[in-house]
C-alpha cells in the first residue's frame, strides 16, 4: 500500500544471553513489531537475535554454539526474525552500542553472513572509513539505505541496567537512545517511564524510546526454564519442542553440567 511504502523500513535489534531462548523471547518481537506498525511511521522489515558470547562470563551461561543453534531452531518457524552469530564468536563481550553500531553500517540484510574484515577496529572505534569495507573481500551484507532505522528491542530490566553505576558509558547509552533508539516491552506499571525519567540523557531522547504494553501477560524467564530443566520439570509450551530436544541430546542445563 502507499501508506506501508512511505513508512520508515525499521530492523529490530535483540541482544542478551538468550540461555536459553524461549517463547517469551520471539513474542516480544512480535507485540514490538505491532506496536511500531501501529505508529503510522515505520514498517518492520526484520528482526535480529544477537546472543552474547562467552566472554560474557555470566554464571551458568552454556557456550555460544549451543545457544546460537538454539535461537536458529526456535527461529525456524519465523519469516523475519533471524539469528546473527557475530557478537557471539567475539572473544570478549562487546558493548550494546557496538554491536548496534556494526549492524548500522553493515546489516539488517536478515540471513545474510556477518561481516568479517579486519578493519572492524574502526568500527569498534566509531570512526569507519567511507570504504569500509571494499568491494570484493567477500563481505555479502548490504550497507543500510540513509532512510532505514535500527533499534534496540528490549524488556522493561534492560532499561534498568542504564542506572546501574559504572555499568554503561555515557556516550554508549547517548549512542543507543539518541542514535538508534529503544522499543521496550514492558508488563505494565511505570518502571519503564520512571527509567527514563531518572536518566537525563534517555528523557532527553525519550521520543526515541517507545513503550510497548504486554497485555497478555508471559513471566517465562529463562531463568525459570534452566531451574525447571535441572530439576527434571516439563518445560513443553515454555520453549519450543526443538529446543527442548536439543537440550537433552546435548545434556544441557542439567544438575550436574551446572
Amino acid at each position: 500500500t502507499r501508506m506501508a511504502t512511505s513508512r520508515v523500513p525499521l530492523v529490530l535489534l535483540a541482544c542478551g544471553s538468550f540461555n536459553p531462548i524461549t517463547n517469551q523471547h520471539m513474542r516480544l518481537f512480535e507485540l514490538a513489531r505491532d506496536h511500531m506498525h501501529s505508529t503510522g511511521q515505520y514498517q518492520v522489515v526484520g528482526g535480529v537475535v544477537s546472543p552474547v558470547s562467552d566472554g560474557y562470563g555470566k554464571q551458568g551461561l552454556v557456550l555460544a554454539k549451543h545457544r546460537v543453534a538454539m535461537a536458529k531452531l526456535a527461529l525456524r518457524s519465523s519469516n523475519w526474525v533471524t539469528v546473527d552469530d557475530w557478537e557471539s564468536r567475539q572473544p570478549d563481550w562487546t558493548e550494546t552500542a557496538v554491536t548496534m553500531r556494526l549492524w548500522y553500517l553493515w546489516g539488517c540484510q536478515a540471513g545474510l553472513e556477518p561481516c568479517q574484515h579486519r578493519a572492524f577496529d574502526e568500527v569498534k572505534s566509531g570512526t569507519p572509513s567511507v570504504e569500509f569495507p571494499p568491494r570484493g573481500d567477500g563481505c555479502r551484507r548490504k550497507r543500510l539505505s540513509g532512510s532505514m532505522n535500527l533499534k534496540l528491542l528490549c524488556g522493561a530490566d534492560f532499561l534498568e541496567s542504564f542506572k546501574i553505576p559504572g555499568l554503561w558509558q555515557e556516550d554508549h547509552v547517548e549512542e543507543v537512545a539518541g542514535r538508534f533508539g529503544l522499543v521496550c516491552v514492558s508488563r505494565g506499571g511505570l518502571e519503564p517511564e520512571r527509567a527514563v525519567h531518572e536518566s537525563d540523557t534517555l528523557s532527553a531522547h525519550r521520543r526515541n524510546v517507545f513503550h510497548v504494553r504486554e497485555w497478555v501477560s508471559n513471566e517465562t524467564s529463562a531463568t525459570e526454564v534452566r531451574r525447571a530443566l535441572r530439576r527434571d520439570l516439563s518445560v513443553k509450551y515454555l520453549i519450543p519442542d526443538s529446543v527442548i530436544e536439543y537440550i537433552h541430546q546435548h545434556n544441557l542445563y542439567t544438575r550436574d553440567s551446572e
